[in-house]
């Protein structure tokens, strides 16, 4: 009896622990975006640097939560998976998925050369708390590149097998690990702003010079990893 009760919780660390094995280059895809980066720097820069960077991260952090949930729940109710193994669905939605990746990062590659920012960041000094919610609610849940990443995370847990309380502990580390990059300087610039200032600007400046270079590079790998687990699962 005593050996049940300890292989029960020893077996739902395992499956967690495996579901997350296979989340973590997506949370990396997510958190080292650079376009989302750039605009919370540039928030904190600006005349409502505590107010609009706040506002941004709360949008940022819920446009991941709810798009994840969203296509867990998708992968979940359409049967992808069980706890033994995805199901064949799942692996064609990987597959589908590492394409669409691989031409965003082909379509990102042929742009390195032209390092021309979005023309809405000019508009970044002005934005008040609710704009700056609403652009990190868009740029997480809305834009095609981290919606595919999420969608894949979405689907990953949602064919994993996991308990619903095990869905929501993995959604809930997957954000985290997601929004670092974005949390990161806005609390380190709130609790730090003239140490914080120096280094974020040379990392502004880093970034926008190497954008589509770096969201290449990214997509490319990820669109690679999705493409094996999508083969892996159909042999």
């Amino acid at each position: 009896m005593g050996a049940r009760r300890w292989n029960l919780p020893y077996r739902q660390y395992m499956g967690v622990g495996s579901v997350l094995g296979d989340l973590l280059p997506l949370a990396l895809g997510v958190a080292v975006s650079p376009v989302p980066v750039i605009a919370v720097i540039l928030m904190l820069f600006g005349p409502k640097a505590g107010s609009t960077s706040f506002g941004f991260l709360g949008g940022w952090v819920a446009g991941i939560v709810l798009a994840v949930t969203a296509f867990a729940l998708i992968a979940g109710t359409a049967g992808m998976g069980t706890s033994a193994e995805p199901s064949a669905m799942a692996s064609w939605f990987k597959l589908l998925l590492g394409v669409l990746l691989l031409y965003l990062a082909w379509q990102q590659w042929r742009s390195r050369d032209e390092p021309v920012l979005p023309k809405w960041m000019s508009a970044i000094d002005t934005m008040t708390l609710g704009k700056g919610a609403g652009l990190g609610f868009l740029l997480s849940a809305v834009n095609p590149k981290n919606l595919a990443m999420c969608a894949a995370a979405g689907t990953i847990i949602g064919a994993g097998g996991l308990s619903g309380g095990q869905n929501v502990l993995t959604v809930a580390i997957f954000t985290v690990l997601a929004a670092l990059t974005v949390a990161v300087p806005v609390i380190g610039y709130a609790v730090a702003q003239d140490k914080m200032r120096g280094p974020l600007d040379r990392l502004k400046g880093w970034l926008e010079a190497n954008n589509a270079t770096v969201m290449a590079m990214l997509l490319l790998f990820l669109g690679v990893v999705l493409l094996g687990k999508g083969f892996g699962g159909l042999v």
